[in-house]
């Protein structure tokens, strides 16, 4: 085996046809990051003239002088493979040292244990303790859960082989009933352009604010959408409501209760077709509020932001007006890009991040509801890695601990 720094272009054509690619091994991820004043190298292992592993490394400068680097989702090796990943890591420790380098952080795109849609253990399932065993013993440290960069645990949906029906059908009941009822009150989808991306920011920014979480900057999705776009890599989505056609559609649906009430003799038929006619009229009235409120005919719901690149379909981010989350368009949203999916030939729908052991109900326990509702399964990965290069790892690990961080 070679140890080799590779060229962009050698590395592209490798992350393309590895099974452990996602968008953030992707060279537009060392773009991005390249922009934010990170230096970006690619390195690889060959054998018998064939490149068998490879690394975006992106590097900073941080405090002493010494250098971080950090390989996001990588390495792109066989894992199983301890000749190659303790011949590749022995390269990169001898390379990053010679680049003024102090540590190298790695978190591969790799099951830890495989589980269930309730995120228990798969008996006889994937297990790759021995894989984790190995990076310790080549001198990895664990990362602690709080300054992970990357999710560890996430949510996803097998689509190879299974059509809309089949899916449909396999969801929780009262999310396939959600799904038909957003359709049919008529909640559209729109897909924003590169000079429309403030809309999606805006949700972003007032559901951060609601639920106490630190947003973006709206130059990181300007960023995302010109280096993504071109291929089609990411969209997004912002769903609205024309409150006009709201209120038509439950006044049609009033009319054909009250026919129906002329027609039943049974009390309890009665009974439930008054109660139905009342809850439309709610809705209408709530809508004509909205409506005097605001002095908007039509209103944004809720924004996502989706990354499409082969194998999977990836639900990165997304904002919800709270005053509007009683109209569940984000259930609609999901159903869409699930049916884009299959008809696109992607293999899996990803809902991406979920509370850590979900088994202990953490906080935030209803992201995880939300997207179990789809059916699917919980994917915990093997998680972030340390490896420690100089002296300086140690004193600077120290400086954060006194610092508290």
């Amino acid at each position: 085996m070679e140890f080799k720094i590779i060229t962009e272009k050698e590395y592209q054509k490798f992350w393309e046809n590895h099974p452990l690619k996602t968008f953030l091994s992707s060279v537009e991820i060392g773009l991005l990051r390249k922009s934010n004043g990170w230096d970006v190298r690619y390195t690889g292992v060959y054998e018998n003239n064939n490149l068998i592993a490879a690394a975006m490394l992106v590097s900073k400068k941080r405090k002493l002088g010494k250098k971080e680097f950090y390989s996001p989702r990588g390495l792109l090796a066989d894992f199983s493979n301890t000749e190659l990943i303790d011949f590749y890591t022995k390269e990169l420790k001898k390379y990053i040292k010679e680049s003024n380098g102090y540590v190298l952080r790695i978190d591969p795109y790799v099951i830890y244990k495989q589980r269930d849609i309730d995120g228990n253990i798969v008996e006889n399932g994937v297990d790759n303790t021995s894989i984790v065993n190995n990076l310790l013993k080549l001198g990895f440290k664990k990362v602690p859960v709080k300054n992970r960069e990357q999710v560890g645990w996430m949510f996803s949906l097998d689509l190879e082989g299974k059509d809309e029906e089949q899916i449909l059908k396999e969801m929780r009941q009262n999310t396939r009933n959600t799904i038909r009822k957003t359709e049919k009150i008529g909640i559209d989808i729109k897909e924003l352009s590169y000079d429309e991306l403030e809309v999606f920011h805006n949700i972003l920014v007032e559901t951060g604010k609601r639920r106490d979480f630190k947003t973006r900057d709206i130059s990181y999705y300007q960023e995302m959408y010109k280096l993504f776009s071109k291929k089609g890599e990411v969209k997004f989505f912002v769903t609205s409501l024309d409150l006009n056609k709201y209120i038509k559609k439950q006044e049609e649906e009033i009319e054909e209760k009250k026919e129906k009430l002329e027609q039943v003799k049974k009390e309890g038929q009665k009974k439930s077709l008054n109660e139905d006619i009342n809850t439309l009229n709610r809705r209408i009235n709530e809508a004509k509020e909205i409506m005097d409120n605001t002095g908007k005919e039509v209103i944004n719901l809720s924004g996502s932001m989706f990354i499409l690149i082969q194998p999977e379909v990836v639900y990165l981010s997304s904002g919800n007006y709270e005053e509007y989350m009683k109209y569940n368009s984000q259930y609609l949203i999901q159903w869409e890009l699930i049916k884009y999916g299959i008809k696109n030939g992607f293999k899996k729908h990803n809902f991406y991040g979920i509370p850590d052991d979900i088994n202990l109900h953490p906080k935030d326990y209803g992201i995880y509801e939300f997207k179990k509702g789809f059916n699917g399964y919980v994917e915990e990965l093997i998680g972030e890695y340390e490896l420690p290069i100089s002296k300086e790892y140690y004193i600077l690990k120290l400086i954060h601990r006194i610092k508290g961080r």
